[in-house]
């Protein structure tokens, strides 16, 4: 039989949403086999068959394609290969195609460039959580089924062009011709596609970093961290652009600047696609986690949407929009999720499409838009390293200590207080043993008391705030 016929991985991979290591280190060829043993032996046994793959553009990316492909088809999967692309194109192909049952993207996401690991959709739902234990388990016992699955290409990049672009009908031409807009794939494999989408948008656009790198020698493809749109503002106000879009490493998470060069972060972006999307679907329910501003909520409520909290992670949020029927989602951290029109994944190209379609709709520039938004005063996100087995414990003991106080206190996800001054929130991390906290007010000096609240209990918890550590 040759090799040993089961395989354990390295604990520290199979996170909550996803698996990711380090290649050579924690993440290796063998691992992408059994992952596609395990995960073709799933699909089987509930009645699925076909498993499209796609990969990013990171140097390691090509061959954890090839030994997953071997798994899969070990398993008796048949695959249907689409080759490099950002993840929404896998996301793509595995919801428009009748014949493909699962999907899993090859993707190191926004990690460093020696990262990679796997993001998965099972039977159009997201595989994440008790499906990665599980995955887990079967490869620890080798409790696989046998097979020989075919392989097929497809060329899925035009139809899935079509499709975005389908985001901008019944918007007249002369309005989208004015538009002049920057946008910056950070040498991330989002680059071919964008390049395929600008050369058939109506406007004027200028494209930075296309060319896929895995080194990523311009900068971190991160479009949350603000130093990382540095390229982006100076392109925007070199050519006196209207607004400009970027993109993380696979294409799954957007940020974006107006033409004043301000940030338009996560929430702030889901503001404008919520208020054009309920002037199309009165009454809709919007989701948000548990770290966007108030001033959201806020202002889906006021225009006559139902705003729903729900707990960070792009699976979560997915799951929950199933079970809501919600048109429209999104994250702090860029992952948008369109469900009205499309598919309801995380696709920060056809967020970008939107965000066209939303400033000519309501008439307004992008830069009005996010000029007319409340000036709020937030930290950044605040993370304390803590001990894995006191991770949970603090926000229990947090939530225990407030449930008598004044102050609204919510517990989606973590613990979110509001008080007179505005919020703070503390969670755990479901990726790192770190604490994540976040305060947003007014005023500066509101600010600083709700974070001396944070500080308060922490050290309550016997944890100080110090140092904050980074991603």
């Amino acid at each position: 039989m040759g090799a040993a016929m089961k395989h354990e991985f390295h604990p520290t991979i199979l996170r909550e949403y996803d698996i990711r290591g380090i290649i050579g280190e924690t993440l290796g060829p063998d691992d992408a086999r059994a992952i596609g043993r395990s995960f073709a032996t799933l699909l089987r046994r509930a009645g699925g068959r076909k498993v499209a793959v796609g990969y990013d553009g990171r140097v390691s990316s090509p061959l954890l394609e090839h030994a997953l492909v071997e798994g899969l088809t070990a398993s008796g999967c048949d695959v249907v290969r689409i080759g490099m692309g950002p993840t929404p194109m896998l996301y793509y192909a595995e919801a428009s195609a009748a014949d493909v049952d699962g999907g899993i993207q090859i993707t190191g996401s926004h990690n460093p460039a020696n990262y990679n690991g796997f993001k998965m959709v099972f039977q159009g739902r997201p595989f994440f959580g008790q499906d990665i234990v599980e995955l887990g388990r079967l490869s620890a016992a080798g409790d696989w089924q046998d097979g020989t699955g075919t392989v097929e290409t497809r060329a899925v990049q035009d139809a899935y062009i079509d499709r975005m672009l389908d985001g901008l009908q019944g918007i007249a031409q002369d309005q989208l011709a004015a538009l002049r807009i920057g946008w910056d794939a950070g040498n991330g494999a989002a680059g071919p596609a964008l390049e395929a989408l600008a050369a058939r948008l109506p406007g004027e656009h200028h494209l930075l970093f296309t060319e896929v790198d895995g080194n990523f020698p311009n900068h971190h493809p991160d479009p949350t961290v603000e130093a990382n749109l540095a390229d982006l503002k100076a392109l925007v106000a070199e050519k006196n652009l209207d607004f400009g879009i970027a993109f993380d490493g696979d294409g799954d998470r957007i940020g974006a600047v107006d033409g004043e060069g301000r940030v338009i972060w996560g929430d702030q972006l889901l503001s404008i696609f919520a208020e054009d999307l309920l002037r199309i679907v009165p009454g809709a329910t919007v989701i948000a986690d548990v770290k966007a501003s108030r001033a959201l909520f806020d202002h889906i409520a006021a225009c006559g949407g139902t705003p729903v909290m729900w707990k960070t992670g792009h699976s979560l949020i997915k799951s929950k929009m199933k079970e809501t029927g919600a048109p429209l989602a999104g994250e702090m951290s860029g992952h948008i999720f369109f469900a009205h029109q499309y598919y309801g994944f995380d696709d920060a190209l056809y967020a970008g499409i939107r965000l066209i379609a939303a400033s000519a709709r309501l008439g307004k520039s992008v830069t009005e838009l996010r000029g007319a938004m409340p000036a709020m005063i937030n930290t950044p996100e605040l993370r304390f390293q803590v001990d894995e087995t006191r991770k949970f414990a603090v926000v229990e003991e947090v939530r225990a200590r407030l449930a008598n106080s004044p102050a609204q206190v919510d517990a989606t996800d973590g613990v979110r207080v509001t008080t007179r001054d505005g919020w703070w929130l503390l969670r755990a991390s479901n990726t790192q043993d770190v604490l994540v906290a976040r305060a947003e007010s007014e005023s500066a000096e509101g600010l600083e008391r709700l974070i001396a609240q944070i500080d308060e209990q922490l050290h309550l918890s016997g944890l100080e705030r110090g140092p904050s550590v980074g991603h």
